[in-house]
This record gives structure tokens, C-alpha cells and sequence, in this order.
């Protein structure tokens, strides 16, 4: 998205920056991995496909993105978001870097981009993903049989803002 497309998130663990032409060799291995597809839904692309979906992420008004960490705007009205992470390399996994990394690109929606609301849909099969929202205070709100998905949900409030930043006390900056 062109609003954060300079925008760099340090965390205590992890780095967050937004997704560049340099990045898409790696991300597009990291998309080959079955696994990888099966947990987040994901259907593998051609590298000139992925080029082209990382331009659309640049140029993009409507999503967000640090690294493999998403927002997606889903409704401006109530400031809803869809948020979701990956941690693809498998040595990263296990190490709560993708909690940082997703409260990291939350904190960075609540307090840049104004969102009230934030939506996490994970495959079933995916119950790291879903505890790790669970633990973060979101709570279920649907699930989809025919998409294999539950639909998690976290109003944003002061206090779980406050709490988001305590844990982590992120620097956002330009670079």
C-alpha cells in the first residue's frame, strides 16, 4: 500500500517492512511448499504471477502489508480489517516471532490506518494459528464448512492497544 510503502517496524524480535520486487524469489519458494498452501488457504502462483501480485501490493489502496504480515481493509464504514501472518521458514517457527510480528502490524493498523476491528480467517487445520489469535483475545464468530475456515474476531480497544505496545514497544520509522 503506497501509505506504508516506506514504512519499517522494529519490534524486540522481528523487523517488519513492506513487500518489495526483492522479496518475491523467496516468497514465491516459500509458496511452493504444500503445507504452506494448505494453511493458509493459499493457491501457488507462476513467479510472473507473483511479481505482479507484489506490484498490486505496492500500488494497492486498500491492503496493507509488512513482510508476510496482511491487513486487509474489508469495510471502511466500521474500520473493520482482515488481519493474517505467515511464518514460512520452518527454523522461525515455534519462537512466538509470528505473535510479534501480527500484533506489531495491528498495532501499526490501529494507530496509522484506524481500524476498530479486526478479523482473522484461518483454515481448520491450522490450530497454532488459531490459539495464537485465541490467546490475543479474539473470538470465534463463524465458520465455513465449505471453505474449511473459522472466522475469528477482536474489537480494538484502549486498553488491548496499550497492552499490544507493552509487550513490544515498537518503533515505527521511515527508511
Amino acid at each position: 500500500m503506497r501509505i506504508n510503502s516506506n514504512t519499517l517496524i522494529n519490534g524486540l524480535n522481528v523487523v517488519l517492512v513492506p513487500y518489495r520486487d526483492y522479496h518475491v524469489p523467496k516468497y514465491h519458494e516459500w509458496m511452493k511448499s504444500e503445507e504452506l498452501q494448505k494453511l493458509t488457504a493459499s493457491e501457488p502462483l507462476t513467479l510472473d504471477e507473483e511479481y505482479k501480485m507484489q506490484k498490486s501490493w505496492r500500488d494497492d489502496e486498500d491492503k496493507s502489508m509488512i513482510g508476510d504480515t496482511n491487513i486487509f481493509i474489508i469495510n471502511k464504514d466500521t474500520a473493520t480489517a482482515e488481519i493474517e501472518i505467515m511464518i514460512a521458514e520452518e527454523s522461525a517457527r515455534g519462537k512466538k516471532l509470528g505473535s510479534e510480528a501480527v500484533i506489531a502490524m495491528m498495532f501499526y493498523g490501529i494507530k496509522y490506518i484506524g481500524v476498530r476491528i479486526y478479523q482473522a480467517k484461518i483454515s481448520f487445520v491450522n490450530e497454532v494459528s488459531i490459539n495464537m489469535f485465541k490467546k490475543l483475545g479474539f473470538l470465534e464468530q463463524s465458520r465455513s464448512e465449505v471453505f474449511q475456515e473459522i472466522t475469528l474476531e477482536k474489537s480494538v480497544s484502549a486498553d488491548w492497544t496499550e497492552s499490544l505496545n507493552r509487550q513490544f514497544n515498537f518503533e515505527i520509522q521511515n527508511y
